[in-house]
């Protein structure tokens, strides 16, 4: 049997999220180049701030600013750094109590090796170049020199940080929102089943496999009947003509269509198989698209073939008489 097909995968997004007040107002000291902490109920300051007292639930609006040196309660040490994270060179983690705060605040700590981290050493913010109104505001936290940390206050000993670049009238407003990116990237093996099927495609042919007790055919085949519970190993080469099950008419664009809406995503049933799937409809008006349609697949050039459903640009009607509805009903 050959080996099962891989291929790289990345699935990523913008995450944005509105602050509100309490979140709002921690950033908006970021961007300020100063970290305020709010206060509990029991009287402890939290850094990062909370919205709502862990004690009492209740709402807290009492802000404090807090230093910008702090002490190291615990560390990690990452030897290969992640895309995204605050430091592209080997660095610390570390949960950092500011002074003046009583929860302490995750964040990197730049240094050459772990030899020169450990519990109790002081550390100080390491302001970026040009905060925008979030927590990479601080690009990460330096060593505190032994001398500077024996003595002096934490305005002595905070560093040069870079001047603030001139703010526009909207960098003057409250921070009302943040944006994150979220990037996910993993390496996906497709079964000895899939494998087979997505070589078939970049031969131009759609194969599935029937199970042997009930009879179904699956497509794409999954390696077992989820019914029956035994393997699916008859493979059964099916027609690139099928029925329209059910469908939707998409009419809201969105980050990276390629078609101009209103069109038509619908599942296919293919002729001799008895799972549809999920494929664009083309070829016609999208308000014609209707329940029981024939559609017959319509592939790209042969040069354009590889071992993906994308083959199929799309389907289109056949122009025959709608499939009745007792052909598909249990399809549905």
């Amino acid at each position: 049997m050959s080996e099962p097909l891989s291929a790289p995968l990345e699935v990523g997004f913008d995450y944005t999220r509105s602050l509100g007040p309490v979140l709002g107002r921690f950033a908006t000291a970021l961007r300020q180049r100063r970290i305020e902490g709010v206060r509990g109920s029991d009287g402890r300051v939290h850094v990062p701030v909370v919205e709502y007292d862990p004690i009492t639930a209740e709402a807290l609006d009492d802000f404090v600013e807090v230093g910008q040196q702090g002490t190291v309660l615990s560390w990690s040490w990452t030897p290969h750094p992640l895309e995204g994270q605050p430091l592209a060179h080997a660095f610390a983690w570390a949960l950092i109590r500011l002074d003046g705060a009583d929860t302490p605040l995750l964040h990197a700590v730049d240094v050459v090796s772990p030899q020169e981290m450990h519990t109790g050493m002081r550390v100080r913010v390491r302001w970026s170049d040009a905060p925008v109104g979030s927590i990479r505001d601080i690009a990460c936290f330096d060593p505190v020199p032994d001398d500077a940390a024996a003595g002096g206050t934490a305005a002595d000993h905070t560093g040069e940080a870079p001047p603030l670049p001139e703010s526009t009238s909207e960098q003057q407003e409250p921070v009302a929102m943040t944006t994150t990116p979220v990037h996910l990237h993993y390496r996906h093996s497709a079964s000895p089943e899939e494998s087979q099927y997505l070589r078939a495609l970049a031969e131009g042919r759609l194969i599935g496999q029937r199970c042997p007790a009930c009879g179904k055919v699956y497509i794409p085949p999954r390696g077992a009947c989820p019914t029956d519970g035994v393997p699916t190993t008859d493979e059964i080469e099916l027609p690139d003509a099928g029925t329209v099950t059910t469908f939707c008419i998409v009419n809201v664009p969105f980050l990276g269509q390629r078609i101009k809406p209103p069109y038509v995503a619908a599942y296919v049933l293919l002729d001799g198989a008895d799972i549809p799937f999920l494929h664009l409809v083309l070829g016609c008006a999208a308000e014609e698209v209707r329940m029981g349609m024939r559609v017959r697949a319509a592939w790209k050039s042969r040069d354009q073939w590889g071992t993906t459903l994308e083959n199929i640009d799309h389907f289109e009607p056949t122009g025959e008489p709608d499939a009745p509805y007792e052909s598909y009903a249990r399809h549905l």
